[in-house]
């Protein structure tokens, strides 16, 4: 039997430099397998990312091991099996990206969330699933907005109620006159 050895072409060279490209600018991967996925389904997703400035994309197994392993990102290599597209995610909206995904599978798209790579760190698909379900940095930012903007409330609330209890303040019109 003889040792099968996979020709390298240019092609495939191209290939694997192209996805490299593409993977540096990004900061994170969820990993999913989109058997069963309309082409429709996919663009849909693709859309829905987009406004995170993610990218939805499928993939070759094999280019996309060595775009990676290139790029010093690894942990994720066993989940680069069977039909692979890749969530790309820039700066800290993984959680973002993670509920879009999770999203789509409960509005009866059959995509399976496979693992991510976040942070240099491998992440099963059960904690990628923890993770749509945190709330998003807008979300977060809102409730402590929200926390701050309380006591001030109460105060102005306080303040006014002194002011009617001694009274009131001359109605502006009064003050106008005088």
């Amino acid at each position: 039997m003889e040792n099968y050895q996979t020709r390298v072409t240019p092609a495939k060279e191209d290939a694997v430099a192209a996805l490299r490209d593409e993977f540096k600018d990004y900061d994170g991967f969820i990993f999913t397998d989109y058997r069963g996925m309309t082409v429709q389904q996919i663009t849909d997703i693709r859309k829905a990312l987009k406004k995170d400035e993610a990218a939805y994309r499928v993939v070759k197994n094999r280019y996309a091991k060595i775009a990676l392993k290139d790029l010093d990102r690894t942990g994720a290599e066993d989940q680069m099996k069977g039909p692979t597209a890749v969530a790309l995610i820039k700066g800290d909206t993984a959680n973002t990206v993670a509920k879009v995904l999770f999203n789509a599978n409960k509005d009866g798209v059959t995509i399976q969330v496979k693992g991510a790579l976040l942070d240099g760190k491998f992440m099963s698909a059960d904690e990628v699933e923890a993770l749509s379900k945190l709330p998003t940095k807008l979300e977060l930012i809102a409730s402590l907005m929200g926390t701050m903007k309380a006591p001030v409330q109460k105060l102005a609330a306080t303040l006014l109620a002194y002011v009617e209890s001694k009274g009131g303040a001359p109605a502006a019109s009064e003050e106008s006159q005088n």
